[in-house]
């Protein structure tokens, strides 16, 4: 039986306050935020392991925790998600809080001094270390992965090794599998300027590791390795469209916890550096690390409320409006894929439904081949859907209008659309995000399928 895949480095609290900003500040000329909305989740190591854990059914994280209520705080988000070794935290828990208007970041704020105490390590931490099939190096230079035992375990392990640097933590150990900064970081690295290919290239050397991953952005990853060094771009099913201004938060993080995944599953380098370019790509596109947070105080939305009254009732206790919307005609499991990934980017779905003219104008005379009423009683079932607002038009721009959500979601499909609702959703202050849709799912092909049959 295979080992865990264990996560080893510094985790953090991140913190989103989300509010509005329609006026400045009498004494000087900044921003006054109307604070609507926290929203906590685990930062560094952490959000590594917690995305690990979607690739990997046995992920063990090994971090340091501190004993106030920073600490207890990221103990409860993990659990129950990945395994904790612990090892004891000097100083206060780190914390860095993000603070949003209308979704777009306007300050951050940074808290705690807290580093990992280099002690003995424990006889289970020691033993996660020994049995892993493959090990994520979380570096946020908070003194996890400059411990020296954890060091010496990581130098003697026949565990590939993925190395995740930070500038202000120590080099990888000799021999890691993969070692995956971004541009920037390479060029501090290096001290030196140059191409992406370039640093790599300089990196593995410097680093003497087996290969060596600089991502840039949306342009994928520069991969070096034993024979040679070449791009791996973004998939162009996975790119996120240049009108859409994404959140990055935590993509490094998904970057590298894809890679640390693939080899833990036995994939080549190569080919786990492929799927983690995409899966990085993907997380960007279905909002970034501020999909996995969670609110200060859940929102438990009422019953038996229109979708325009519930959306309001969630907006005025300062919860997060989530809306999607399309014909449904003939739900599958492609819709009900993009209905789940959507709720979990808020705290309400209210699905907005194309009527049946409107089906016909935009499908033919055809459709629908199920009625509108039956396509909400069949949508208002599930677990995943708070409400349903049906649309006489044939764009759902004048409902999202009175609606005014705060997350606007599509599938990955319309990647290369220019959204007609995209600007009334900025208008009101929220932002579009691109589910990717599940291959081989689509109403229309299932149609010409039964009607061929």
């Amino acid at each position: 039986m295979s080992g865990p895949l264990v996560v080893v480095g510094d985790t953090l609290l991140d913190i989103d306050v989300d509010g509005n900003a329609d006026r400045l500040c009498p004494e000087a000329p900044v921003p006054v935020v109307d604070v609507g909305r926290e929203w906590h989740r685990p930062g560094g190591a952490g959000l590594a392991a917690r995305l690990a854990a979607r690739s990997a059914a046995d992920v063990v994280l090994v971090t340091a925790l501190g004993g106030d209520e920073g600490g207890a705080r990221l103990a409860r988000l993990l659990a129950g998600e990945v395994e904790l070794c612990a090892l004891p935290l000097e100083g206060e828990t780190v914390r860095k809080t993000r603070i949003r208007a209308a979704g777009q970041s306007v300050v951050r704020l940074d808290h705690g001094d807290g580093r990992a105490a280099h002690e003995p390590l424990d006889a289970r931490t020691v033993s996660v270390l020994r049995g892993a099939s493959a090990i994520l190096v979380a570096d946020y230079g908070r003194g996890v992965a400059s411990h020296p035992q954890i060091r010496q375990l990581l130098a003697e392990t026949d565990a590939p090794v993925v190395w995740d640097p930070h500038p202000r933590g120590g080099p990888p150990v000799p021999g890691a599998a993969l070692v995956t900064p971004n541009d920037s970081e390479a060029a501090k690295f290096t001290g030196e300027p140059g191409t992406p290919e370039e640093l790599a290239a300089r990196l593995r050397v410097e680093w003497a590791a087996e290969a060596v991953a600089v991502t840039v952005g949306s342009r994928g990853a520069v991969l070096a390795d034993g024979t040679g060094t070449r791009a791996v771009p973004v998939p162009h099913a996975a790119r996120v469209p240049a009108s859409v201004r994404p959140d990055t938060c935590g993509a490094g993080d998904r970057f590298a916890s894809a890679v640390a995944a693939a080899l833990h599953d036995g994939a080549a380098l190569p080919d786990a550096v492929a799927a983690a370019v995409e899966s990085a790509a993907r997380f960007v596109a279905a909002g970034a690390a501020t999909a996995l947070s969670e609110p200060a105080e859940p929102i438990r939305p009422p019953e038996g409320l229109s979708g325009f009254e519930l959306a309001e009732r969630v907006r005025r206790r300062g919860g997060r409006v989530v809306a999607t919307g399309g014909c449904f005609d003939i739900l599958h499991p492609g819709h009900v894929t993009l209905l789940r990934r959507a709720r979990e980017l808020g705290d309400v779905l209210i699905v907005c439904v194309n009527s049946d003219e409107s089906v016909r104008r935009l499908k033919g005379p055809g459709r629908p081949v199920v009625t509108a009423a039956d396509r909400v009683r069949v949508l208002s079932a599930l677990e995943s859907v708070d409400a349903v607002v049906v649309f006489e038009e044939s764009s759902p721009v004048e409902v999202l209008r009175t609606l005014r959500p705060d997350v606007w979601v599509k599938g990955g499909d319309y990647a290369g659309a220019d959204l007609p609702e995209a600007e009334v959703i900025r208008e009101g202050g929220g932002k579009v995000v691109l589910v990717p849709t599940v291959e081989g799912y689509s109403t229309t092909r299932l149609i010409e399928t039964v009607s061929n049959g």
